[in-house]
């Protein structure tokens, strides 16, 4: 069998005159589904195809890839300051982002890392219902920070919220 480009005009043929009508018509003749009696192909340009299916899976891939984002704080951040980017950074997890949470430490700051730690575990706490811990509080030179993920699919949290509310 064999089928056209607009796949409207499909007739069964011999493979002789499938080549002959392709090479009349300066297309290619692909099979597409070899499994079946009889065998499917179809008339085409090849080249142009292979061109539409890469562009295709880049157009695909640059939406599946997951962005980082940085949400920054100081040792000495007030409690009020701290839920407000707790909740940026469950509105960026429910986006489908991962979250580094950096705590930068400057002067003598640095000489007292464990209120960063504070800090960063109150975050963590903040966020444990719909995040996973990627990476645990590490030193990075002045800034300690960790990384998390979204544990549950995009857009999932905003609506288990609003039954919540209601």
């Amino acid at each position: 069998m064999i089928s056209g480009e607009d796949q409207s005009n499909s007739k069964i043929l011999k493979t002789a005159e499938a080549m002959q009508m392709a090479m009349e018509n300066g297309l290619d003749l692909v099979e597409v589904s070899p499994n079946q009696d009889p065998p499917v192909c179809r008339l085409l340009d090849y080249g142009k195809f292979k061109y539409n299916l890469s562009k295709r899976d880049k157009k695909n891939k640059s939406k599946t890839t997951q962005t980082q984002r940085e949400v920054r704080l100081r040792p000495g951040t007030s409690k009020h300051d701290v839920e407000l980017k707790i909740k940026k950074v469950r509105s960026l997890l429910d986006d489908g982002s991962k979250v580094r949470v950096a705590v930068m430490l400057r002067g003598r700051e640095a000489a007292h890392p464990d209120f960063a730690m504070k800090v960063l575990r109150s975050v963590a706490e903040g966020v444990k219902d719909m995040a996973k811990l990627d990476k645990r509080p590490s030193n990075e030179g002045r800034t300690l920070s960790l990384v998390v993920s979204p544990a549950f699919p995009i857009g999932t949290m905003k609506n288990k919220d609003k039954e919540n509310k209601e």
